[in-house]
């Protein structure tokens, strides 16, 4: 594989990051279902469409 391959999933503090948001409040949206997360065994990953799709509910555009 090359090192230049976009993820599609990442993981949580990489979503975190993305949103400008701590780990805790990730965790809490991802619980309560505002973000949906991919669960692979026991890795939980985020699908950055998800994460774009939740920061543009957030400002209210459809």
């Amino acid at each position: 594989m090359t090192k230049n391959l976009c993820q599609r999933l990442i993981q949580c503090r990489q979503a975190a990051q993305y949103l400008g948001i701590c780990e805790r409040k990730l965790w809490q949206l991802e619980k309560d279902g505002r973000i949906p997360s991919v669960r692979i065994d026991r890795a939980v990953r985020f699908d950055i469409a998800d994460l774009d799709a939740f920061i543009q509910s957030a400002k209210g555009v459809k």
